[in-house]
């Protein structure tokens, strides 16, 4: 992102037989997820607690009332689905916090990040025209990307290689702008595992499993829409280590994902 710090995290997984470091990240920091379990009423945040949206808690909270609570014993967030799509990235969310993780989750899930003009395509869609900048450096990373492992710098996913993102983990934070509702900026973490398979190898002896990134959305033209404006970076918190069995994740906020079948 333009205008603050980024984190760089790497992760290795199959590509073709090379190894790949991936490096990314991105932005800022409160609402709790354990409202994203709690509230699932829809419409329009409100100053005061933030609303969750449509997003709804799925399983028990807890089989044994004794023991301490991780993200694995809590209730699942499930997300939104798209009402449509557009130059490749679901659209159409819902204006609540639910509605948020749900478009951030599905637009990491369905990123281009090895083809540079259909991510291009997407971060069109999906950045707010207040991120100056920001496109041409998320373009710019995945150029360096395909340099990186002997690829063209612009082109598409190498042929027969597909690779699958899923967000196993969410933590959700509110932001604060004077002109803004509460809960219409939002700080969102995501914990991911990364699949890469081929027609000869259908499974990854390799994947990314566990790795993190964030984005900053807010709510502008009908839409969630990543942002990096210095407001809402400096406003940017980091998270514990994501792991479905720790307490202290749960107590961080650390929330799973429901992925309907």
């Amino acid at each position: 992102m333009d205008h603050h710090e980024r984190s760089a995290r790497r992760a290795r997984f199959l590509l073709a037989g090379l190894t790949v470091l991936v490096v990314g990240a991105l932005s800022a920091g409160g609402i709790t997820a354990y409202s994203l379990i709690e509230d699932g009423s829809s419409g329009t945040p409100a100053s005061g607690p933030v609303a969750t949206g449509e997003a709804k808690p799925s399983g028990p909270a807890s089989a044994d009332s004794g023991a301490e609570m991780t993200p694995e014993r809590a209730r699942k967030i499930s997300l939104n689905a798209p009402t449509s799509q557009k130059g490749g990235a679901s659209t159409g969310f819902p204006h609540s916090p639910g509605g948020a993780v749900s478009a951030v989750v599905h637009f990491w899930e369905e990123y281009a990040w090895m083809d540079d003009e259909k991510a291009r395509q997407q971060l069109d869609v999906v950045t707010s025209p207040d991120a100056t900048g920001y496109i041409d450096k998320q373009i710019s990373e995945v150029r360096t990307l395909r340099e990186g492992v002997g690829l063209p710098a612009s082109g598409g996913t190498p042929a027969g290689i597909t690779f699958t993102t899923t967000v196993d983990a969410v933590r959700v934070r509110s932001l604060a702008d004077d002109d803004l509702p509460r809960g219409d900026v939002m700080h969102i973490w995501l914990s991911f595992d990364r699949y890469a398979t081929t027609p000869e190898k259908v499974a990854d002896d390799n994947p990314v499993k566990g790795d993190t990134t964030d984005f900053i959305v807010k709510w502008q033209d009908d839409a969630w829409k990543i942002t990096d404006e210095a407001a809402y970076v400096r406003q940017r918190t980091f998270p514990v280590a994501y792991d479905p069995d720790s307490p202290f994740a749960w107590r961080d906020q650390w929330i799973q994902v429901r992925h309907e079948d």
